[in-house]
């Protein structure tokens, strides 16, 4: 059975179940929280080394083929390109549809979110980079060492031929190990989606916020569905574009009942791989660096939910200059959210809201019954952008083999 049928049916084994199970007692809901824990752990469990050997082949290889200059150069313009794109089209989405408002919330704010920018750059070079492997959130500092390795094994390569043969077995070792534990972890999004569908249960009975969900669901549809593959045909005329978005399935049912970007790259490079015929060496590059940096769907759900918010304290009609300030801030943002692979979008606007200031340092506490909707939609989005992004990179640079769709994973 292909994978991503198994992930269809598991989200809709855990939705039924949420509806089921006797969730007024104690022990169940404990049960579930222990479940859903356990599967997350197990499916990030393999993500740490096949990243770290992939990505150091990967860049060894690049760097011999003469290639990845021109890797960092695709990487680094979609990831501003599509983040750029992404924050204009949810701003205008959000001004085209009005939207009711929202009960002003007399929550008080307990403390205030902070990115700490200066300890997340002193994280990419701790004190020993044996420290890298010990944080599964933040990706980067494992990336910049296997980078350092790859590049220092291309320098001389008769002197790491050992090495790359160890780090390349290594890596098709942990790619395969990985594998497995994608396909198991199918039984593991029977108790996320559980878990996701119980908080989304309670937070429809009030009615408040569906407005603005079926507004995200619809940028969403219109980004996953029609905006990215219709570049793809027509920009960059690739016959059959929906083919990766049909690759994408299990990455993005993934991304969007966990919220965590991280959970749903490990899919993601399998997918690539096995699916789009991406070679090994592209996309152990170019997914973990989306990632981290191409958060263009957090940005878009942080400046479409912060105009929300001004629009619920005030009917008034928000100034062009401060349209642009949003638009700039939400995107400048989502360049620093490497470090948060869950709750990156609410992270984002509790941060927006403190720098907009003028009393709606706390206007965030209006939306934080949805914080876990808008990761959802966040992640699921910017693993969208991971999955085109590099499958662009990848056919570009002519390294991928073309896969039939029934011989999809």
């Amino acid at each position: 059975m292909k994978i991503w049928i198994k992930y269809v049916l598991a989200s809709i084994l855990g939705s039924l179940a949420a509806f089921l199970l006797p969730l007024n007692v104690s022990s169940v809901q404990k049960t579930i929280d222990f479940l859903t824990e356990m599967s997350i752990r197990f499916g990030r469990y393999m993500l740490v080394p096949l990243l770290f050997f992939s990505m150091a082949l990967a860049i060894y290889k690049l760097r011999n083929t003469g290639k990845l200059f021109k890797t960092a150069v695709y990487v680094v313009a979609i990831s501003l390109i599509t983040s750029f794109a992404l924050v204009f089209l949810g701003i205008l989405a959000t001004l085209l549809v009005k939207l009711p408002r929202i009960p002003i919330s007399v929550e008080k704010m307990t403390n205030s979110a902070s990115l700490d920018i200066p300890t997340r750059l002193l994280d990419i070079f701790p004190i020993t980079s044996f420290s890298v492997f010990l944080d599964g959130n933040f990706l980067l500092p494992l990336l910049v060492l296997a980078g350092f390795i790859g590049a220092g094994c291309a320098s001389d390569t008769n002197a790491s031929k050992l090495t790359v043969n160890l780090f390349d077995s290594l890596s098709k070792v942990f790619f395969a190990v990985m594998s497995f534990f994608v396909d198991m972890f199918a039984f593991g999004m029977i108790f996320i989606t559980c878990t996701w569908t119980i908080l989304f249960k309670d937070l429809l009975r009030s009615g408040v916020f569906t407005p603005l969900i079926l507004l995200l669901a619809g940028e969403f549809i219109l980004i996953a569905f029609i905006l990215y593959p219709l570049v793809l045909k027509f920009v960059f005329k690739e016959k059959t574009p929906y083919r990766v978005l049909y690759a994408s399935t299990a990455s993005l049912i993934t991304a969007f009942f966990s919220g965590d970007i991280n959970l749903s790259l490990g899919v993601a490079i399998k997918h690539l791989k096995e699916s789009l015929g991406l070679k090994r060496r592209i996309a152990a590059v170019t997914a973990p660096v989306f990632s981290v940096f191409a958060r263009g769907g957090t940005a878009l759900v942080t400046a479409t939910a912060f105009i929300v918010i001004l629009r619920s304290y005030s009917g008034l009609i928000i100034p062009f200059g401060e349209i642009i300030w949003i638009g700039f801030i939400s995107f400048l943002i989502s360049f620093f959210l490497g470090g948060i692979p869950i709750g990156g979008a609410f992270l984002s606007l509790t941060i927006l809201c403190s720098f907009y200031g003028r009393g709606f340092d706390a206007a965030y506490l209006l939306l934080k019954p949805m914080a876990f909707v808008l990761g959802s939609f966040a992640t699921a989005i910017d693993t969208s952008t991971m999955m085109f992004g590099s499958y662009f990179v990848g056919s570009r640079l002519k390294m991928n083999e073309h896969r039939e769709l029934k011989k999809y994973i």
